[in-house]
């Protein structure tokens, strides 16, 4: 609801720079940090970065611009500038990047907390289900899968495509 938002972010006065600013910033800090790690956990992290820069390209492609472009000098950006490139964004308008902190594009801090949060949530929640439901006879090495043949279900058509047939109804 827009009115809660403007509520919360009138009560809390941080901001962060807007634009896909912040998500470009997190993405460099995550990437960074995932040179450190091995394994698994590199992979997750490497591809959680990669999903804060659709935020980015999205912006630059709605708005009319190359997304892939943008996203090469954003990330350019934001990989030398240290505190200088911190702040840079899409600037949807004139369909290039910008420092969005003094350009004014601000987001209220509250508000993009609580939307890391809940698509960080979400995740989980969707790999925690994945996890759950799991049929033990595919993990077997070629267990779980059909004769091959295309066939399906006996009594289902023969796999051609034919659907349940006519409808005839008995008394």
């Amino acid at each position: 609801d827009s009115i809660q938002i403007v509520r919360r972010a009138m009560r809390n006065t941080k901001v962060v720079g807007g634009g896909g600013a912040i998500e470009m910033e997190i993405s460099r800090f995550l990437r960074e940090y995932a040179r450190q790690t091995k394994g698994k956990q590199q992979l997750v992290i490497n591809y959680f970065a990669r999903a804060l820069e659709v935020i980015p390209m999205t912006l630059a492609q709605n708005s009319g611009a190359d997304g892939t472009n943008i996203l090469n000098q954003l990330r350019k950006k934001h990989a030398a500038g240290g505190t200088e490139g911190r702040w840079f964004g899409v600037d949807c308008i004139n369909c290039a990047i910008t420092d969005t902190f003094q350009d004014y594009i601000w987001e209220p801090i509250v508000v993009k907390e609580s939307a890391l949060s809940a698509a960080t949530e979400a995740a989980c929640l969707i790999l925690s289900i994945d996890e759950t439901v799991k049929n033990p006879q595919s993990e077997k090495p070629g267990g779980g899968m059909g004769k091959g043949r295309g066939k399906g279900m006996p009594g289902m058509g023969g796999g051609k495509g034919r659907g349940r047939g006519p409808r005839v109804f008995r008394r």
